[in-house]
This record gives structure tokens, sequence and C-alpha cells, in this order.
């Protein structure tokens, strides 16, 4: 493979679909208000669009694409629809407010979706592209189209769809590989076929959505770009439906440390991508694995004595990139008991939060409460419970209090206290163990009908006065949801967690299925 372009600067859009793909991942449901600090946040980082969400999906989608298209100042704010004039409709009234407004498009052209999803021929889908096209060009003149499943599609009648598209008005011509089935290879070739032989495919930016299923999504769409592709769509962590979408924070970063065979410039500040990726996961429940490229714990850390020393002689031996380069500090500041409020809020600055008066105060004084059962305070420890502050002061049910009796030879006890939206309940139950029981007093004090999948417990940082991190994640009526809480106790965890993942599903419980397709002529 090698590039089509011999410029040496020639820049690549990056659009985000973390709030709208993203938020497809099974428990990563949000809520509005994350949604739009995520939002501003990836305006700030200079991502040049935003798909903001699904319109016709539900309410909660349309307030959500509404709000961003208002708050939003640098970046095009994106609207995904079907084919259907409803869904068109839907989605040019949400953006109204935007600066920068854009459709977005789609159906499935690939065989097996057009047999079994759509129930359409060749004709009816072509008739549906420029129908589809030319109604969202009735809302904005920046229109993206996508063919479902791209590259599963028979090339001629790709090639076919595409032609449509762009004779209809399209701006942006979206090649997914919908069910990461490609290869670089294939993917480049696809890429490279529809730019040779689409009349008018210079008109068009050529954009790459590509699914992790077969752990190629960045792979893919480096390949793209290199094809000719100029808009790379992908989500902050990877996060997107079944194993994820192309990790936006590994393309940017592949594309800035290897200009020497690409070429290419993007316009994202690469040092706020760490604070992106905890804010992320933070709001979806998903820890980021420790291993991650780029955003990964262990991304910028060397155990090995052999490395140690290398690094030690010069940094480039076994570091290809600088950590400050994407918002990771090298170096780690101990807090203690002893330090005061200028100390903490230079080092929560100094790692991406900007909290004010009393949401800063709020801090302060849960890191003074864990400072006093500590040795130590580590950045993760202060990660953990800047983020859990901030989790829990948009509950809609919340722990008011809770004390649990346990030990040999007695029955597990909890006794716990919530307030639901302002009503207050106190319950006492007893349990298998002592998680047990605080479950069961969740249950009690707010019934619901929600089953435990997960329950998982793991150490923030090392030693026996380490914070836990607790995952609990929960299913109702097909809804998965992620809740996540930290502590030094175990128990309080628990159940904040618990509690987390409810408020997340009261959320979800909001969302409605989108409508069957229809495609109005």
């Amino acid at each position: 493979m090698t590039s089509n372009s011999n410029t040496d600067t020639t820049p690549i859009q990056i659009f985000d679909t973390t709030l709208r793909d993203g938020e497809q991942s099974p428990g990563a449901a949000m809520t509005h208000e994350e949604k739009l600090e995520i939002a501003t946040l990836l305006d700030e980082m200079g991502v040049d669009v935003i798909e903001a969400g699904f319109p016709i999906s539900s309410p909660g989608d349309f307030k959500a694409v509404q709000e961003i298209s208002r708050i939003v100042k640098r970046a095009s704010v994106c609207a995904l629809s079907r084919a259907g004039f409803k869904d068109i409709d839907r989605a040019g009234e949400a953006l109204k407010g935007a600066f920068r407004p854009r459709v977005h498009t789609f159906i499935s052209t690939s065989p097996v979706h057009m047999k079994h999803k759509l129930n359409m021929g060749e004709n009816a889908v072509l008739e549906a592209v420029g129908a589809s096209v030319t109604r969202a060009r009735n809302f904005t003149s920046e229109v993206e189209w996508s063919a479902e499943d791209a590259t599963r599609t028979v090339p001629d009648f790709l090639c076919r769809c595409v032609d449509v598209a762009i004779q209809s008005g399209a701006t942006v011509i979206n090649v997914p590989d919908t069910v990461g089935y490609s290869t670089p290879q294939e993917f480049f070739d696809i890429i490279t076929m529809l730019r040779n032989r689409v009349p008018n495919a210079d008109k068009v930016i050529f954009s790459t959505h590509c699914h992790n299923d077969l752990g190629l999504a960045v792979a893919n769409s480096l390949a793209g770009v290199l094809a000719g592709a100029r808009q790379v769509e992908c989500a902050i962590n990877g996060i997107g439906e079944r194993a994820g979408n192309a990790a936006l924070e590994e393309v940017v970063m592949a594309l800035k440390v290897r200009k020497d065979i690409m070429p290419f410039t993007t316009n994202v500040n690469t040092t706020l991508l760490n604070r992106a990726s905890k804010m992320v996961s933070n709001h979806t429940g998903m820890p980021v694995q420790y291993n991650k490229a780029i955003v990964g714990k262990n991304a910028f850390s060397h155990e090995s004595g052999i490395h140690q020393d290398g690094m030690l002689k010069n940094v480039e031996t076994y570091e290809i990139m600088r950590p400050e380069d994407v918002g990771v500090h090298a170096t780690s500041l101990m807090l203690g008991k002893l330090s005061g409020r200028h100390a903490f809020k230079d080092k929560l600055e100094s790692m991406g939060y900007v909290l004010e008066n009393e949401a800063f105060e709020d801090a302060f004084k849960r890191f003074k409460d864990l400072a006093d059962k500590k040795k130590h305070v580590f950045d993760d420890d202060i990660i953990a419970l800047v983020d859990d502050e901030i989790m829990r002061g948009r509950d809609t049910i919340t722990i008011k209090a809770m004390r649990v009796e346990a030990g040999t030879g007695i029955v597990p006890v909890c006794s716990m206290t919530l307030d639901v939206e302002g009503k207050v309940k106190s319950v006492t139950t007893s349990g298998d163990g002592p998680v047990d029981a605080i479950f069961m007093a969740i249950r009690e004090a707010f019934p619901h009908t929600a089953t435990l999948q997960l329950f998982q417990i793991s150490a923030v940082t090392e030693g026996t006065d380490a914070q836990a991190s607790v995952s609990v994640r929960l299913e109702e009526n097909g809804r998965t949801v992620t809740g996540k809480a930290s502590d030094t106790d175990t128990m309080v965890a628990a159940a904040y967690a618990y509690v987390n993942a409810l408020n997340k599903l009261l959320v979800k419980r909001e969302k409605l299925a989108p409508e069957a397709l229809t495609v109005a002529r």
C-alpha cells in the first residue's frame, strides 16, 4: 500500500462518534449532562465532526443533539438518520441551532442486508439513496451518506450507490466496515476503486468507519487514509457496537508519530487525549484496559530492569512518543493528609480537572478523608475520588446512610437509607453475605426487576489501604448498564456501584427503540 497523495501536510478530518456509536456499547448509556460535557471537550480538542446522536431513536437523543448543536462553537455537529424521510426530518430539526450542521443518512447495500434486513432489491435501494440525500439537502449543504456493510457489498453496486449519492448532493461518502470483516489491503483497494471508478469522486470527501471485530479497525482506517480517504470516523477508547470502533487516540497518534510514511495532519490537540479517555471511561462505566495503546495505565510504564536501564540512558530506547504529548504526566506527586488546597488544586489541574467552588470543596473534603485512611494518595486515588464525586452529584438515587454487620457465626445484615428524588426510605435486610445483604437492601428500598450480570472488585492502587474499585453490571429487558464506584471500604464501594448502575438504568429506560425502517418517496 502506498499513499495516493504527494502533499506533505494533507489534513485529515477526525469524525468522533463516541456519543452515537460509542453509546451503543452494552451498558454505556450516558446522562444528558455527561453527553454535553464530552461534546464540549471534543470541541476543545479540535475534533472536526461530532456525531451527537440518532434523533429519531428517542426524545433523549433528540434533546442531546439539539443542545449540543447550541453549545459547540467550532466543530460540525452531525445527526444520524436512516433513509426514511421521517428520520431525516427529525435529524434536521434537531440540528437547527448548529453552527455547522451535518445530516448523516445511511442504508444497507450488501446482499445479506438487503435481503434479510431491508427486503429490498437493488433498484429500490438506489432510489432510496437518491431520495434520502436529496431530502437531507433541504436542511443543510453538509450531507454525509453511508453504505452500511460496504465491505461486503458487490463492488459494481457499491459504485452505483456512491454515484447516485454524489449526484444527489452528498458531500461526504462514508465507507463503513460495519461488521469488522475487512483487512487493510482489502479496505485500501475499496477506497481506491471508488475514487477511480465513480464519476466526480474528486468532488467529495471519502470517510472510513471501521469496526474492531477482528482487531483491525485502526489498521483499516489508516489503510483508507493512505488510499485517499480524508475523514476517519472513530470513538474515544474505541468504544462502540460489539468489539467497538477505531480508537480515536490511536488513529490520531499513529498519524502524528508516523509522518515518515503517512504525511498527514489532524486538528486534534493530543495533550487532551488522556483527559478525554478518562472522562468517557467514567461516564460510561467502561474501564480502560491497562495495556490499551496511548491511554492505558501501562502505556508509559516500564517494569523490566533492562527497559528501566534503557529509559534512564535515553527515553527513546523504549518510548516512541512522549507521555506529555497525550496528556500523561510522567512523574507522580504523592499527596497526603498534610497537603493543602493549593497543592490539591494544582494536582487536579495537572491531571486535566478544573473544578469550581462547591465541586472543588467537595472533592477536597473527600481527598482529606481518604488521606486520613491511607499512607499515600496516588494519582489514581485522586482520579477515582473526583470522578466518583462527579458521578454521584448527578444521581437520581442517592445513599444517605448505610451500616453492615457481618462476621463468623452471624447472618449478615444491612441497614440502608436511600433518597429517591427527595423521598427518603430506610430498610434493614439480611443476605447470604455482606454484599448480598447490601444489594437486597437496595432492592427493597427501590424495587426493580433488573438482574445482576457482573460484580467485580479491583484495587485502584497498591497496599492494604488501597481503594477498592467495584463494577456492577445490571440487565433489564435487554438493556445493560454498568455502574462503578471506588472507596477504601469495599462494601461502601459495592453499594455506590450498584446505585450508580440503577441511575444509568433509569436514563436508559427513557430511550425508545427506533421505529421500523420506512422509505418515503
